[in-house]
């Protein structure tokens, strides 16, 4: 498998497969996100679901891949750090405003970020189209967040505001993880080596603080059966979420990859219509289909 996909870095058919790899994480992570934001805390709900990720990855990690050398543990210590901040930004993001308010925030802001580190820090080369293409994804997201917003309840005003800044401060580190892990994933000879180490390490935090708040309770949560499945399930998302994305950097460029997988907005918006009775007005489709169109934009580039 390693050798197939070195073998398709720099090839039409590597760019296609990125592309894939994009889509489908993006659907993964729409899921993703309504997986933590969901009945439970998602300080608990986020801790269940690296618990399982440790659990699962561990194995793998220790045993069938080789362990990172020299530099390269210096650089899976940046990766932890990085996707931490993510994490608790993420999780006071969603401890302080509703789903389709925080998600649509973090998304919007990481693609136009994304693009101007991968062209700053990473040498690709993005023509202006392009860019148009990205600024009206970003922009038709955040559009769709503010209207989230303004149809939230006038209760909590002040929650939601402490939300949108927590979910703003979340897409700048989606913006900086996604830059920093296209980086580390090209700079290991093997990327799954480095998924499975990305896994293992970065899932070691949030069960610590999920420890941490169960002892401080001295007791189990609500519904703790109904909050394990969930972490079960997390993990097994997230996998191809993460997972894919950066598989699809290694195999694309990083901002084109970037900005198909923020369609992720549109499958967020197909779960809250078929799942939770949503219903979106003319205003949400328009936004919906300039979303689409700035993803277009930047792969017919």
């Amino acid at each position: 498998m390693t050798a197939w996909i070195l073998s398709l870095e720099g090839t039409p058919e590597g760019a296609r497969i990125a592309l894939l790899l994009a889509l489908t994480s993006a659907f993964a992570h729409a899921c993703f996100g309504a997986l933590q934001k969901g009945r439970h805390d998602p300080w608990l709900s986020r801790g269940a679901i690296d618990s399982f990720m440790l659990l699962l990855s561990a194995p793998v990690a220790v045993f069938l891949v080789p362990w990172p050398r020299g530099v390269e543990w210096l650089v899976m210590a940046g990766v932890m750090a990085i996707h931490l901040a993510y994490k608790i930004a993420m999780a006071r993001a969603y401890s302080r405003a509703a789903y389709t308010v925080v998600y649509p925030v973090v998304r919007g802001v990481g693609p136009l970020a994304t693009l101007a580190f991968a062209a700053l820090f990473l040498g690709e080369h993005y023509v202006a189209i392009q860019w148009l293409g990205v600024a009206i994804l970003s922009a038709a997201i955040l559009a769709l967040a503010r209207l989230n917003f303004t149809a939230s309840p006038q209760i909590g005003r002040m929650d939601l505001k402490a939300g949108l800044v927590w979910a703003f401060a979340g897409g700048l580190m989606v913006a900086i993880y996604t830059t920093f892990d296209a980086w580390a994933i090209r700079l290991m000879p093997d990327p799954f080596t480095f998924l499975a180490w990305f896994f293992l390490m970065t899932s070691l935090d949030f069960p610590l603080l999920l420890g941490y708040r169960l002892l401080k309770a001295r007791q189990m949560p609500e519904a703790a059966a109904a909050l394990a499945l969930r972490g079960f399930v997390g993990a097994l998302v997230a996998f191809v979420s993460f997972g894919g994305v950066m598989l699809g950097t290694r195999l694309g460029k990083v901002a084109e990859v970037s900005s198909l997988r923020e369609t992720s907005t549109l499958f967020a918006a197909a779960i809250g219509w078929l799942l939770l009775g949503e219903r979106s007005g003319p205003a949400k489709i328009l936004l919906m289909g300039l979303i689409a169109l700035g993803a277009i934009l930047v792969q017919l580039a």
